[in-house]
């Protein structure tokens, strides 16, 4: 459940040097995830943002609900797992966040805009935790997607300015 100013305040703290708002084709591209091909993953889709607009209105448990019915449809969208998370680190259940969490990797293999949310939900549960270097290696996982797309635009900025 990070909203566009969720992760254009990360954007602004993991990449300061970088325009407000900014971000590439390739990395749109990478990010771009494309779950339609899964089973019943319409069905779920609707489950899963049903359940995003009753945790906006803190109706949590109608919420939790409708986020089970969505990972009962398809259980391979691992969507639904970062924003049933979500709401489990609102109800106070660290636990279970972080079990929804690691299946969200696990499903997106680890790249998208659902590894990026899920490592920086694992971070803050580490950082509730007290676990602060736990959290700091999902901090790092997370900045280094960033820093890779980062990377990628300072090789093409040397080459146009080599060709000026």
């Amino acid at each position: 459940m990070c909203s566009p100013r969720d992760k254009e305040v990360l954007n602004m703290i993991l990449n300061p040097n970088l325009p407000f708002n900014f971000e590439n084709e390739k990395e749109k591209e990478e990010n771009k995830e494309d779950y339609s091909h899964l089973q019943n993953y319409k069905e779920s889709e609707i489950q899963n943002l049903e359940g995003v607009r009753l945790a906006e209105g803190e109706k949590l448990e109608e919420a939790l609900e409708k986020f089970n019915s969505a990972i009962e449809i398809c259980p391979q969208n691992p969507s639904v797992y970062n924003n049933r998370a979500q709401l489990y680190l609102l109800m106070k259940n660290l636990d279970e966040a972080r079990t929804d969490l690691n299946k969200s990797l696990e499903l997106s293999k680890g790249k998208g805009n659902c590894a990026a949310q899920a490592y920086v939900q694992l971070a803050l549960i580490h950082r509730l935790n007290g676990e602060e270097e736990f959290a700091k290696k999902y901090y790092f996982r997370y900045a280094a997607m960033c820093n890779k797309m980062l990377g990628e635009i300072m090789v093409k900025l040397r080459h146009i300015e080599g060709n000026d």
